[in-house]
């Protein structure tokens, strides 16, 4: 076991079944309190390109393998994770102000996807088809070669793994690009685990960057010829960026983007139930969860009774460091990310909104916050604030409430609380968001399911088939067999 809790340098970038170093080191900041909890390798332009070179040649061995044995590939890797799993959550504390709880929560989830993912490869991959000259006649998928994932900081291990494991399973290699904030947890880690599982050299890769290094090593993974699809994870202004460079180069993609989701409490909910989703919907690793519940959408007979029970709760979440374990509440990945979010809150302020709770801030630390009173034009509604901050709205009717939801460029996730599933689910049909979940928070996931949003929230879905569908080609292949004729004249 590595000790991750001090000072370290990473081995180096995965490329090719071998740890290289780069032109130099960035370092990756420890956001509870500013120190260097480590120095990556700083690569560019050169190291892209060489780790889609390693898993272009690696392609064509790892498709033509067994799936059977792809799949004990990714039942060894889970394996792996679990074993290492503390190593993860230390990191995770250290890296990305991750609470102990969160980290363990990503140990948990991440195997499964991996064994998600190894139950992929005994899908059916195609169908027989009918055809009126008697032919036999197939519709069947095959992996399309490299895939580059980008993945974010605030769920790192999650995100990734929900990035790579289908492509990966059916016969596609992998580049990955962690984020500059959290390069180790979401990415050379992932590289350890996939080393020590065994994976064939070239199969998985990783290359990490400094910010400056960004804009040289994006282009690269991105353009190469040899890459054909790309997954990220992000803001939706880097999205459209990283979407509109795949459409000019005929890539296929998969683009999860931010959201500003909103919980609906209607007057029957059960309100403990609501407020608990909504303080784990809102606070839930500091509102840095594309999912998190940054509208909570009151109706006004309750508006009185769930705004009591919803702060005496979040009063209680305590803050500060998370290398201690009681903390609940962290710091927000860098102070550019809560600078933004204090922003937010000083917009709605001037504007006239009512801080019921919190609104204090300490370097990168935010308090909780409840605001009440907002109106449309404030940030704080129209985009997403992704912290610990959440405006409580009062409505009279469904319609109203449904077009308060709807109000938004955004269309990820939603939640809607009510005893009466009929008029949940009525509600549901008409939000324009890519999930929605009934009587809970609208931060849900699985990894078989189909994840992803509408509008400005992304394009394509994650996880098992849907996965497939994105990071697969579909060909048709016949066998000819004595029905076809062709024109005598031939």
């Amino acid at each position: 076991m590595r000790d991750m809790t001090e000072h370290a340098s990473m081995k180096g970038m995965y490329i090719g079944g071998q740890w290289v170093p780069g032109r130099g080191t960035f370092p990756d900041i420890n956001p509870c309190d500013g120190s260097i909890w480590a120095d990556v390798p700083d690569g560019g332009r050169a190291e892209a390109a060489r780790a889609i070179q390693a898993a272009h040649a690696a392609f064509e061995g790892w498709a033509d393998l067994p799936f059977t044995e792809r799949a004990r590939y990714m039942l060894r890797a889970a394996d792996v994770w679990e074993k290492r799993a503390p190593d993860f959550a230390a990191a995770m504390q250290g890296e990305g102000g991750g609470t102990f709880g969160k980290g363990m929560f990503e140990n948990t989830y991440v195997p499964e996807v991996l064994r998600a993912a190894a139950a992929v490869c005994y899908q059916s991959l195609g169908e027989v088809l009918p055809s009126e000259h008697g032919k036999f006649s197939t519709a069947v998928r095959r992996p399309i070669g490299v895939v580059v994932t980008l993945s974010p900081w605030n769920f790192p291990a999650i995100l990734a793994s929900r990035q790579f494991a289908n492509p990966l399973a059916i016969g596609n290699t992998i580049v990955m690009k962690p984020s500059e904030d959290t390069p180790y947890t979401g990415g050379l880690f992932i590289a350890e685990v996939m080393e020590e599982a065994g994976l064939p050299p070239g199969v998985f890769n990783v290359v990490t960057c400094s910010r400056d290094n960004v804009g040289e090593m994006g282009d690269e993974l991105i353009e190469n010829p040899m890459v054909k699809g790309v997954t990220f994870t992000g803001s939706s202004a880097v999205g459209r960026y990283i979407a509109a460079k795949c459409g000019a180069h005929l890539k296929k993609c998969c683009i999860e983007l931010g959201g500003n989701d909103a919980m609906i409490v209607l007057e029957d909910a059960d309100i403990e139930r609501a407020a608990q989703a909504a303080n784990f919907g809102s606070f839930m690793h500091q509102g840095q969860v594309c999912m998190s519940v940054e509208r909570i959408l009151v109706h006004e007979n309750i508006f009185d009774a769930f705004l009591k029970r919803f702060k005496e709760r979040t009063a209680n979440l305590p803050m500060g460091d998370t290398r201690d374990k009681n903390n609940v509440i962290g710091p927000m990945i860098n102070q550019k990310q809560a600078d933004r979010v204090m922003v937010h809150l000083e917009d709605a302020i001037a504007k006239g909104a009512k801080v019921e709770l919190g609104g204090g801030s300490n370097g990168c630390f935010i308090e909780p916050t409840i605001v009440t009173n907002t109106t449309p034009e404030m940030l704080i509604m129209r985009d997403e604030t992704f912290g610990p901050v959440v405006p409580v709205i009062p409505f009279r009717t469904d319609d109203e409430a449904i077009a308060i939801s709807n109000d938004t460029e955004y269309g990820l996730s939603a939640g809607v609380f009510t005893q009466n599933e009929e008029r949940a689910l009525a509600i549901a049909r008409r939000l324009e968001t890519g999930m929605c979940h009934v009587n809970c928070s609208s931060i849900n996931d699985e990894p078989h399911v189909p994840f992803g949003g509408a509008k400005s929230s992304g394009l394509g879905r994650n996880g098992g088939r849907w996965s497939v569908e994105t990071f697969s080609e579909t060909r048709w292949i016949t066998l000819e067999r004595g029905g076809r004729h062709f024109p005598p004249v031939f």
